[in-house]
């Protein structure tokens, strides 16, 4: 393996060309960043060769990304150190950080980037912050395992899944108080609220699938077997009314339409299959596999594995720039016909938003 210092080097070379991607005959470089959960580092992979080419310190447990609604900075939390960094998420570069901010594990921005809420996993709250200069408006102590969130399109509600008392809990973003709770059942993990905002889908890792409730009568009202350990789910990038959802104990991905409400198909994905992230055109997942210390491209068309890159101890985020990335609080902008504008300080819509 090559020494931190000639893999650095390398990788500053890769993002030199990330730098002008506005100028004419530059592209984004096609990279991917992954969070090693317990070993306090990033990986950078470029997706063209498959490898590694940096990895790099961050504060210790980091879990996921947010893109702030600009869209000019990536987001990581570090539960352990209790920080944010900030990040370029075209070069990759860290800008600024955070201190302060207690434990957290999932953190976004509200669709209208008013707030900016984070679940503490270990600490059983919910902390709602000023998304302009991350003050503490509001600390919601919650019975317990706050997991993973998701907002109404009017960002009037954050919903919160709490792994350990099996239920959701919406939280009014006016009010900073909790407005409605349901039993959805064990481990619920993953959610996805589904454009007509009626439907919430909910990953049920300690039941083997998801729970589907419905959201004016705050009731399930259907179970829906993917597999073993189902845990996140993420939205198709082309159709919102397709998700993915990992299983991660089966080791694979149930796609699930969320108005037929049935598993269309699935894809093999072993390894423990956590979070994943789209290609800048569609085609590809990119998928963590948490216990195996690698992440892997998988070909949505074919499901046929395309390539493995090894990275640090459990890796769980991943984030790719492009107009499909699943790291936005808030809908990602119409996919840009110039290859070049896949940065999302360069996207139409962007700035305001």
């Amino acid at each position: 393996m090559s020494s931190p210092t000639s893999r650095l080097s390398l990788a500053a070379a890769c993002l030199v060309v990330g730098i002008g991607v506005a100028e004419p005959g530059f592209a984004v470089p096609e990279l991917a960043i992954i969070l090693n959960s317990d070993e306090a580092s990033l990986s950078i992979v470029d997706r063209q060769t498959m490898k590694e080419v940096d990895r790099r310190p961050v504060g210790r447990e980091p879990h996921h990304f947010m893109l702030t609604p600009d869209g000019k900075e990536l987001v990581v939390g570090s539960t352990v150190t209790n920080e944010l960094t900030f990040l370029d998420p075209v070069t990759t570069e860290v800008r600024r950080r955070v201190s302060d901010i207690l434990d957290p594990y999932q953190l976004g921005f509200s669709p209208d980037g008013k707030w900016f809420v984070t679940a503490a996993y270990r600490m059983n709250h919910v902390d709602v912050y000023d998304a302009k200069d991350f003050r503490l408006v509001k600390r919601l102590p919650l019975a317990t395992m706050p997991s993973h969130l998701a907002f109404s399109r009017d960002s009037a509600l954050v919903l919160v899944t709490m792994q350990g008392s099996n239920q959701v809990v919406a939280i009014s973003l006016a009010t900073q108080e909790v407005a409605w709770t349901v039993d959805v059942g064990e481990a619920p993990a993953g959610l996805y609220l589904t454009p007509d905002q009626r439907r919430l889908v909910v990953g049920l890792t300690g039941e083997d699938a998801v729970a589907v409730v419905d959201v004016p009568s705050r009731r399930v009202t259907k179970w829906i077997v993917t597999g073993r350990g189902a845990h996140n789910i993420f939205r198709m990038p082309d159709d919102d009314t397709k998700v993915l959802v990992t299983n991660r104990l089966e080791g694979t991905i149930s796609v699930l339409d969320t108005t037929k409400l049935e598993i269309l198909d699935t894809i093999r994905a072993p390894g423990g299959p956590d979070d994943l992230d789209f290609a800048p055109d569609g085609k590809q997942i990119w998928v963590t596999q948490r216990w195996r210390r690698k992440v892997m491209a998988i070909d949505l068309a074919t499901k046929q594995i395309l390539g493995v890159v090894n990275v640090g101890r459990s890796p769980h985020g991943i984030y790719i720039n492009g107009p499909g990335t699943i790291s936005r609080s808030v809908a990602a902008p119409p996919v840009p016909t110039d290859k070049t504008a896949l940065s999302p300080v360069n996207l139409p819509g962007a700035k305001g938003r």
